[in-house]
């Protein structure tokens, strides 16, 4: 559930992209949707409110969220910045790459991966387990990340801007899928 409650910052980009023409007025204020910047800046902001609700509710905000919260903010930054959406289009592509190295990376020079590390708590699973939800991983970022630049650079804004909502939730719910599979067979094997 929390997987999916992640996607609301990406859903009020997808709905912001939609409404690009429309003039917002609050008082002596307004402000015209210009789709990719305007939707740009909504995510950085949900994704700020993001992080701080979830430190409010539970007082602890995982690495993994830090860093989307970064990607976020340096590419909508530049996106914003130099008005130029090349810098959005890149940030799923370059976060899900930097999540498959960091994980490759925790699997090659440390004795547990980057997922035991941060599940071994929770799950108590054969190393085999562990490694093969971290190969699952690792594939489904890099997968993740060259599909973005595919659909980035093959097709319309518009239609990337779908894509990301979309694919976002399908690759979510199968990696998902994917991951359960793999570890429900040893969930009676887990103490109480």
């Amino acid at each position: 559930m929390k997987q999916l409650t992640d996607l609301i910052p990406l859903l009020l980009f997808f709905i912001t992209y939609q409404m690009r023409g429309v003039t917002i007025e609050l008082g002596d204020w307004s402000h015209t949707l210009d789709g990719i910047f305007s939707a740009t800046a909504v995510l950085m902001i949900a994704t700020v409110a993001q992080v701080l609700i979830t430190w409010l509710l539970v007082r602890q905000v995982g690495k993994n969220l830090l860093w989307l919260l970064a990607a976020v903010m340096v590419f909508g930054g530049a996106t914003l910045l130099f008005r130029d959406q090349t810098f959005i289009f890149w940030k799923p592509t370059v976060f899900n790459w930097g999540l498959a190295l960091a994980l490759a990376g925790s699997h090659l020079f440390s004795e547990r991966n980057l997922l035991q590390r941060i599940l071994g708590s929770q799950l108590h699973l054969p190393d085999e387990v562990w490694f093969r939800l971290m190969c699952v991983w690792i594939t489904n970022c890099v997968v993740v990340g060259a599909l973005n630049l595919v659909v980035a650079y093959q097709f319309s804004e518009a239609f990337w801007v779908s894509y990301k909502l979309y694919s976002a939730i399908g690759f979510t719910l199968l990696l998902t899928l994917v991951c359960a599979l793999l570890i429900a067979p040893h969930l009676s094997e887990n103490p109480g």
